[in-house]
């Protein structure tokens, strides 16, 4: 961790962080929250806009139906409780992006609260992390303060953003570490993916997080002075800029000050938090109820038919395919890294005769032969169907491990799928037990030593005559029957 002020071990032990967060989710509907416009990111600045993202007089918004089913979907994904009737709210306050003055958003009747997310922890063991409330709002537009020629002197506005449907998750502050809180916003937005309700991409806005942070005496039961971080747009710079204002607040107190309550910004490029504005000095945001949008209503049995719609989630179907497939718990973490890949995958492997093989093949000696040729699996000369081929060769015996190496050289090589290379070069495997036992017994009277190490009692050492014989046989020893003559061989 690296120190503000080479603070020692001891000093940072005294302590225990307490931290929550606060991410904001774009979600992935067509239009925006309240009105028609379109809901994507890229467009020309100020063209995604009409009277209601203006906020223009006299102009009503209307609830997005799908914003609302994204956002219940979000709850129960999360394991929220879902309110039957929820409130929409003006949050006041003047910025230049908020053309209305206010932000349409939920205060004390959220959509979904009490929820939780469960986090693997550094010691191994498995830890809930309470979700306070998810709550609908929109968003607001985007100054932006550089990039053109007069950018000393003005703020541009871009309110293609203005009413952007989203969804705000708050967690308890049960977060104890920098690595806890990494952990917990991965798993989040693993689980968003897998929803299908946002594409959480934090270089265009769609996820952002805001955290808050105190510390206090370690064993103490009473929270220290919170500060906000905000200005953060990637997961590993939030956890660094935790790690700094953990103990940039330790060294306030052992020096004997006061850490105040305020709002404070990243800055990635000196690897530092700086004061934006003091808490203590914010303005109310006075709340009252949207006067222009009734009660929101969900009621059970719609509840029910959204419920219907989840798909399965990332832990369920991790279990379901460890189970199903017979794979290490490493390689399903793998297989679910995003929902698309689960899905090329497992349309595949009902196909294979072992989609455990089909796995190990798609990891090792595909994925292996990717990642040295710097491209992706959509990019492969391999395809999918064309490594079922190759792990159903394998699984029959009709092909080695070696022989499938060659094979998927030649491919990379030729960029041909593998069906046609191995129709092409057809490797054959000796089948004929007869001409493996003539190797072996070449490879025995060569060796004498090694048979004397194996009748000694170090079986181990047929590995090495299984080796020999492969290497006489140019690969083309059928592997099984093989290791089955070289032991009854050695064993006569």
């Amino acid at each position: 961790m690296p120190t503000v002020a080479g603070l020692s071990p001891e000093i940072l032990a005294k302590y225990e962080p307490v931290i929550g967060l606060e991410v904001h989710v774009q979600l992935l509907t067509e239009t925006k929250a309240f009105c028609g416009c379109a809901n994507h990111f890229g467009s020309a600045p100020n063209t995604n806009v009409c009277p209601v993202c203006l906020g223009l007089p006299g102009a009503l918004p209307v609830l997005n139906c799908k914003a609302v089913e994204f956002a219940v979907l979000t709850g129960l994904a999360i394991n929220c409780q879902i309110r039957e009737q929820s409130i929409f709210a003006r949050k006041n306050y003047f910025y230049p992006d908020s053309p209305k003055g206010y932000q349409i958003s939920q205060f004390d009747k959220p959509i979904a609260e009490h929820g939780w997310i469960d986090i693997p922890t550094a010691d191994g063991t498995i830890k809930r992390v309470g979700v306070t409330r998810a709550h609908m709002e929109e968003d607001a537009g985007k100054s932006i303060h550089d990039g053109f020629a007069d950018s000393a002197l003005r703020t541009y506005v871009d309110l293609n953003r203005c009413g952007t449907p989203l969804i705000e998750i708050v967690s308890e502050p049960d977060i104890r570490t920098p690595d806890e809180a990494y952990e917990y916003l991965n798993k989040l937005k693993e689980i968003l993916l897998f929803a299908g309700v946002s594409d959480c991409n934090m270089e265009e806005g769609s996820l952002r997080c805001d955290a808050n942070v105190s510390v206090m005496p370690r064993g103490s039961k009473t929270f220290g002075t919170k500060v906000e971080v905000k200005n953060v747009n990637s997961f590993r710079y939030i956890r660094s800029a935790l790690e700094y204002e953990i103990e940039r607040q330790i060294e306030v107190v052992e020096s004997g000050g006061r850490v105040i309550q305020e709002t404070r910004l990243w800055n990635q490029a000196e690897g530092r938090t700086y004061s934006m504005r003091s808490k203590e000095q914010a303005h109310d945001y006075r709340y009252f109820p949207e006067p222009d949008l009734p009660p929101l209503i969900v009621s059970p049995e719609w509840q029910a038919e959204i419920a219907a719609t989840m798909p399965e989630l990332p832990e369920a179907r991790r279990k379901r395919m460890i189970a199903e497939y017979e794979l290490t718990e490493q390689d399903a973490q793998t297989l679910t890294a995003t929902r698309e890949f689960a899905d090329r995958f497992e349309a595949v492997a009902r196909t294979a005769k072992s989609p455990r093989r089909v796995a190990n093949l798609l990891l090792s000696e595909l994925g292996g032969r990717l990642k040295a040729a710097g491209i992706e699996l959509e990019a492969s000369p391999i395809t999918l169907p064309g490594l079922v081929v190759a792990a159903d060769l394998v699984e029959d015996g009709k092909i080695s491990s070696k022989q499938l190496k060659q094979l998927f050289d030649t491919c990379f090589e030729t960029g041909e799928d593998f069906p046609a290379v191995y129709e092409r070069e057809k490797p054959q495997q000796i089948t004929d037990a007869s001409a493996i036992e003539a190797l072996i017994d070449q490879v025995i009277a060569a060796n004498p030593a090694q048979v004397a190490q194996y009748r000694g009692g170090k079986k181990t050492v047929a590995g090495f005559f299984v080796g020999q014989v492969m290497r006489a046989s140019k690969g083309q020893a059928n592997p099984a029957l093989l290791n089955e003559l070289v032991s009854k061989k050695l064993d006569a």
